[in-house]
């Protein structure tokens, strides 16, 4: 891929949009954070500003520990390359000390290596690969809140239960969707079920899917399984709608967040199951933070990549203030290693621990889209069906194989 300078430039631009978070105390040390994600393009709704925004509310909440934090942010317009680029600029010339979000794992993963190689912090929320700690595993890194194994667990789990054991799915050509559908096969599989076919299409860039949802539809399969996210779930789901699928089909979203359901509306959503690992509704702590960040993103509810971007930064932010943020700064595998070792507790995803290999194993909860008639205000989309802990809902640390894990 050839980057131009106009596309650089314009993203660097980008990453100076936001000024200081705080007032600046003479002397201390700054802490500076770098939320890249995708602001123009199918997952600006799940992540883009409002992650941005919980970002710099975790910042606010922190207070002044003795040393600055700066947040500047970028859109990688899901351009690994471009990615890359910003990163290292970043690093080299930016002084940014730990990265933030970063959704689209082809990306995700592009951004992994720059990180290591510069010794700095990654604490990705975004993306959904489970290579991200298996065997493209980085002590520099810590996965947030969901990844593509949890996903198939949840939410493809629940489908097979319900008898939903063939399948087609619709892939989103890159890392993620390829993994989101070989963990969901796995899981089929082993569960007596079969896979009638799949399609992949192009990405970024598809927005029409009808031939691959007559070819879904030809299968006879009985569970089409979405294997993307943002725009393009909610685009497949309207058009699967509109073609009648849904009533051939039963419709496993294999990753969508409650954004996308507030985007299709719940006449077309509702019934829906999803799997996330936040839920604004769920409980006091998680209504009390909505409603601390709802003024400055009142069209676009925290989702989970939300959620998970305040409560990386507050831990992350409380890691440097436990070791100092002149040490933090040196070191990010021993700022890693330090984050692993202090529990996490927030409004957010309340108490859970990180794993060796970077896991933060946050609990899952497998919703249904409430109809209409269900839903009694704003927002208000979710039934709770099952809850899964952290420590069963994500892969084992053995099967993993990431390298820096002795046996």
């Amino acid at each position: 891929m050839t980057i131009s300078r106009r596309t650089l430039l314009s993203a660097a631009a980008a990453s100076s949009a936001l000024p200081l978070v705080r007032a600046r105390a003479q002397g201390a040390p700054t802490i500076k954070i770098g939320v890249l994600n995708d602001q123009s393009g199918p997952y600006t709704n799940t992540g883009g500003v409002t992650s941005v925004i919980c970002t710099k509310q975790a910042v606010e909440e922190f207070g002044n520990k003795g040393f600055n934090v700066e947040v500047i942010s970028a859109d990688h317009q899901n351009k690994p390359d471009l990615a890359v680029s910003i990163v290292r600029q970043w690093f080299d010339r930016d002084g940014v000390d730990m990265l933030l979000d970063v959704p689209t794992s082809s990306v995700a993963l592009a951004v992994q290596g720059v990180v290591k190689e510069k010794n700095k912090v990654y604490l990705n929320v975004g993306a959904a690969s489970a290579a991200l700690t298996g065997e493209q595993c980085s002590p520099n890194f810590i996965h947030w809140c969901y990844d593509t194994y949890m996903l198939a667990k949840s939410t493809g789990g629940a489908m097979v239960k319900a008898g939903g054991t063939s399948w087609y799915f619709l892939t989103a050509d890159y890392a993620f969707g390829k993994q989101l559908q070989s963990d969901t096969t796995a899981l089929v599989n082993a569960a007596g079920g079969k896979v009638m076919g799949s399609s992949a299409y192009p990405f970024p860039g598809t927005t029409d899917f009808s031939s691959f949802l007559v070819q879904a539809q030809s299968s006879g399969a009985k569970v089409l399984g979405l294997c993307n996210a943002g725009g393009d779930t909610v685009n497949s789901i309207k058009q699967a709608n509109e073609f009648g699928l849904n009533k051939s089909m039963k419709l496993a979203a294999m990753l969508m967040f409650i954004t996308d359901v507030h985007a299709l509306g719940l006449d077309v959503a509702q019934g829906l199951n999803l799997t996330e690992s936040f839920y604004w509704n769920l409980n006091d702590r998680t209504r009390a933070f909505t409603n601390r960040v709802k003024p400055k993103t009142p069209n676009n509810w925290p989702n989970m990549i939300h959620a998970g971007c305040y409560s990386a930064t507050l831990h992350y932010l409380k890691t440097c203030a436990d070791m100092g943020a002149a040490e933090a700064k040196k070191d990010g595998v021993a700022t890693v290693n330090r984050m692993k070792k202090m529990p996490v507790d927030d409004d957010c995803f309340g108490k859970t621990t990180i794993r060796e290999d970077g896991r933060n194993l946050v609990p899952a909860y497998l919703f249904q889209v409430k109809t209409p008639a269900e839903s009694k205000g704003p927002w208000d989309y979710y039934k709770t069906v099952v809850e899964t802990p952290g420590n069963e809902a994500f892969r084992p640390l053995a099967d993993g194989h990431c390298y820096f894990i002795k046996a």
